[in-house]
């Protein structure tokens, strides 16, 4: 369980200054409180059957309660006690062995990283709070407390509870007083984690959440499955009576972890708080635009946290969000409280790659490193000539549906001007399109809204039937490599499922995949008849350099030529660009 901003004060509360008087560590406490009620009332209907059998009992020892009826009525509360008592046996006995789930980070000793550490013991003497028991990255914009003291957890390596979790973009857009500011709230959080109360109801709720996971664990046997779901029942029972209670715990914990903290930094808090929106902001277009793409060829860039700087580089360079970047390059950046950033930002950027795109543990032929300077040629553009690759595939396969006299076609090479003959050829041309279909599954029907006929006549059959073809291609080598994933789960599979755990695949419709594919065709044909070349644009990704800048108009025109068939504002950039479309292209 995650404690995010969280607060401090601990003790019994009563004194007239110090932590216990923190308005949110007693609304905390009082909720945590009604959360053991919780617990408390559910032991106690528990063990009501076997009470009443005993106070059954001694009236007939006492010669109080005899006779027929109150034998046959001591003997049915009897067995009802023994069963209700095993079940409650059974539940406890669960929830006490369920493994909590875990975020997955790259743990920071003390060698790795001694400033850091010193960093977090000093901000923890200041908040008069104790230190964390250790600290971890995670590749998220992110920063919170993680109390690992199962024992599952302990076996593993965790040394006791809690853990500060820090993002690890972070440490390399942040200053040192940043870091510090954005952390202080959450290390205050370590004070109520040393309250009795709020421990037990913390451990209770943590133990009751990982309970209702149970059955949804591999490997369970039927019988086993069975009884974790009935366990599960009661957990959900549970933690719907005291969800409320649990919740406002923990806002309490973190009112009072922010009101602590307001003597540290305050004014850079301020400051610190912008930068988390745009480290934010500068991470989630890394990994949909830039990382993503790698990941999808096999190759995962060691470097994300470094790229996190140059991204959000650009991003001043284009947006009035960053403004003031120039002016914090003088002051020391968070990364340099670690011995080795390179090899932490590539054990965090490996770890990214596991959890959303769920690539392997390590490297291999298939799943490589990448260095920033290697992403252009190793995967720009071999990502570009698989799409193409794929393109011609596709289109083989139309050709050959549509009947032996189409073997012509089905062997023509792989050139730009096949894929613009195919996309502004009449309907009635294509006689796929009345009948024939794709061999292997290639054809699905497409999308409505790649179906319907667009507004003011904005329609392409020849487009439709393409995009459905290639979008069902897609789907299936997507389908293929999910099941792989599954199937190598086993190594690297938590309580949360299976790796990975946030998957960044948008959704795309069949119309996207084709503009996408004519585009790296496009690229590919640039590439290989004039000077263009692949390179890498921060913000967007993959990009075409032609004379060293970046093409920025080539999309409106493959968006006519896919939506409208006008191949006219295409063929007009292909020729002032120098593009020989009849040329083939090399492909992968």
């Amino acid at each position: 369980m995650r404690y995010g901003v969280s607060g401090s004060g601990f003790g019994n509360g009563g004194s007239d200054s110090g932590l216990g008087e923190e308005w949110g560590v007693r609304a905390a406490r009082s909720r945590a409180l009604a959360v053991l009620r919780v617990r408390g009332r559910a032991l106690g209907a528990a063990i009501l059957p076997a009470a009443v059998a005993v106070v059954l009992y001694a009236g007939e020892v006492t010669g109080h309660f005899t006779g027929a009826g109150w034998t046959t009525a001591r003997w049915t509360v009897t067995v009802l006690a023994v069963l209700v008592l095993l079940a409650a046996a059974a539940v406890a006995l669960s929830v006490a062995r369920a493994r909590p789930a875990v975020t997955p980070t790259v743990e920071l000793t003390e060698t790795a990283a001694p400033d850091l550490h010193r960093l977090v013991r000093d901000l923890a003497d200041r908040l008069d709070v104790p230190a964390p028991a250790a600290i971890a990255l995670t590749p998220d914009c992110d920063s919170w407390l993680e109390d690992r003291s199962h024992r599952s957890h302990r076996a593993a390596g965790a040394t006791g509870s809690p853990v500060l979790v820090i993002g690890s973009p972070f440490l390399w857009w942040m200053r040192v007083g940043e870091l510090r500011a954005v952390l202080a709230p959450v290390v205050a959080g370590t004070g109520p984690a040393a309250d009795p109360d709020i421990a037990a109801a913390r451990r209770f709720v943590r133990g009751l959440d990982a309970a209702v996971a149970v059955p949804d664990e591999p490997g369970l046997g039927a019988l086993r499955r069975l009884g974790a779901r009935g366990v599960g029942r009661v957990a959900r029972l549970l933690l719907r009576a005291c969800g409320t209670h649990a919740a406002e715990m923990e806002r309490g914990v973190a009112a009072a972890g922010s009101e602590r903290a307001q003597a540290v930094d305050q004014g850079t808090r301020i400051v610190a708080q912008e930068q988390v929106g745009l480290a934010y902001a500068g991470w989630d277009r890394l990994l949909t635009r830039v990382a993503l793409p790698a990941w999808q060829m096999g190759r995962w860039p060691s470097g994300l946290d470094a790229g996190v700087v140059s991204a959000l580089t650009e991003l001043s360079r284009r947006d009035r969000l960053a403004e003031g970047y120039s002016s914090r390059l003088g002051e020391r950046p968070a990364c340099d409280l670690l011995e080795e950033p390179g090899a932490v930002d590539e054990a965090a950027s490996l770890l990214a790659a596991r959890l959303f795109h769920g690539g392997p543990a390590e490297a291999g032929p298939d799943w490589a490193p990448v260095e920033w300077s290697r992403y252009p040629e190793e995967v720009v553009d071999r990502k570009w000539r698989a799409d193409a690759a794929r393109l011609h595939e596709v289109l083989d396969r139309l050709a050959a549906a549509e009947g032996p006299g189409a073997s012509d076609d089905a062997a023509e090479a792989p050139t730009l001007t096949r894929v613009l003959t195919h996309l502004t050829t009449a309907p009635d041309e294509h006689p796929a399109q009345a009948g024939g279909e794709p061999e292997d599954g290639d054809t699905a029907p497409a999308e409505d809204g790649d179906t319907a006929p667009a507004e003011d006549g904005l329609h392409n059959p020849a487009a439709d039937t393409l995009a459905a073809a290639l979008g069902a291609r897609v789907a299936r080598e997507d389908a293929e490599r999910e099941a792989r994933i599954t199937a190598e789960a086993a190594g690297f599979s938590g309580p949360d499922g299976p790796w990975p755990l946030c998957p960044l695949v948008p959704p795309r419709t069949g119309r996207d995949l084709l503009a996408d594919h004519v585009t790296a065709l496009v690229c590919c044909a640039a590439v290989d008849t004039t000077g263009a070349a692949p390179g890498l644009d921060w913000l967007d990704g993959p990009a075409l350099l032609v004379d060293g800048v970046r093409a920025t108009d080539l999309t409106p025109h493959v968006l006519a030529l896919v939506e409208e068939g006008d191949p006219a504002p295409l063929r007009a950039w292909l020729a002032t660009t120098g593009v020989r479309p009849e040329k083939p292209v090399r492909l992968l």
